[in-house]
Formats: C-alpha cells, structure tokens, sequence
C-alpha cells in the first residue's frame, strides 16, 4: 500500500491519460463510424463500395498493426503529431469500423416500409436517415455500442507500447521500479478500468431506458 500512497500522483495521471485517449478516440468513432454506416446504406455504389473496403480491410486489421501505421507511417508522409495524437487517430480509425457495422445493423432493423413511406412523401435520402431512420436504429444499437467502447477502453492499453504513458504504462513503470508489489498495483490499475467501464454501462443503460420509454 505504500507504494501507491507513495505514487498515487503517478496512478491518478496515467488514468486521466487514459480517460483522455479513450473519451477523444469514442467520439471521433461515433461520428466516424455513423457516416461510415451511412455511406454502406448509400443509394450511390461508390460511397458503399468505400465504406464497405474500409469496414473489411479495417476490422480483418490486428490493432498493433493499425497503431504501427499510424505512429510511424504518418510521419513519413509529413504528417507530425504527438504520439497521445497519433494514438487517439489509431484506435478512432480502428473502432470506427466495429461502429459502422452496429450502426449499420440498426439501420436495417427498420422496417423498409417506413422508408417507402418517407420516400413517398417526398423526403430526400438525408432527410430520410435523419428524420425516420437514424432516430430508431440509434436506439436498437445502445447496448452494442456499449461494448465497442468498454473494448475501445481496454485497447487503449496498446498506446503504451507506442510511448503514451496511460494506465497501463504507469503500471510497467511502477511494476519495475516496485517489483515487490507486483499484486498491489495489478489490482490497483484493474480496479480502475474496472471503474471506468462500470460507468460507460451504468451510462448506456440509462440511455437505454430513455431510449424505451421514448
């Protein structure tokens, strides 16, 4: 216990590291991957060829690999930025595509009557997927997305490995300098990602249950 009153400053840094790099990277995902969705759905086979290359090629990706071509990859094309940077845009382009399909997914639970009706009351494509469709699919889909983030979450632990000093990082370092309690600082560090991802559930179970009564 000494050990962590000792670095608690050290503990409390890396976890709010990784709250930034987890909380940034599951916006840019929500809106990354509800456009994705929307390009699959697309009346225009360009934009789903696109989305659905992005969608295969992305998800059959390992995220170390995905995480390697954009730390050192982007750099070679010109393209400079903090590795907290180059992390947030590695797990966004990874878990954007695990959201594409889910949104995708709900859009296809809405009874296609529906959208005839729309298209028949003149409704354009847009107005269609913003007015009828996306208002239920985005409510089928809470309880998935929920999942997509509490992994989002755990994976952000790669960003160690690529010279973020998250959570997971914290815990290598102290674990080196401490190798005395080893189960101390294990058990600390999981507790709080356990914490972390007991609130993204209590979260969307709420949304959910507005979602039902809505």
């Amino acid at each position: 216990m000494n050990v962590l009153l000792d670095n608690r400053g050290l503990i409390l840094d890396g976890f709010v590291q990784t709250l930034y790099v987890s909380g940034l990277s599951a916006v840019i995902c929500l809106v990354v991957g509800t456009l994705l969705a929307v390009l699959r759905v697309s009346p225009l086979p360009p934009l789903r060829w696109f989305g659905t290359a992005y969608v295969t090629i992305v998800r059959n990706t390992p995220l170390v690999l995905v995480f390697i071509l954009v730390v050192h990859g982007l750099p070679e094309l010109g393209l400079h930025g903090s590795f907290f940077t180059r992390a947030v845009i590695a797990l966004s382009t990874y878990t954007s595509a695990f959201v594409c399909e889910i949104v995708r997914s709900g859009i296809l639970t809405v009874p296609a009557g529906q959208a005839e009706a729309a298209r028949a009351l003149g409704m354009t494509f847009g107005q269609n997927l913003r007015l009828v469709i996306m208002p239920q699919a985005l409510r089928a889909v809470v309880p998935p997305l929920a999942s997509v983030l509490i992994a989002l979450v755990k994976n952000s632990a790669v960003a160690e490995a690529f010279g973020v000093l998250e959570l997971t990082g914290t815990m290598d370092r102290l674990v080196n300098e401490n190798a005395n309690a080893l189960l101390a600082i294990f058990l600390a560090v999981a507790a709080l990602y356990v914490l972390v991802t007991l609130g993204i559930s209590a979260v969307f179970r709420l949304l959910e249950r507005q979602g039902a009564k809505a």
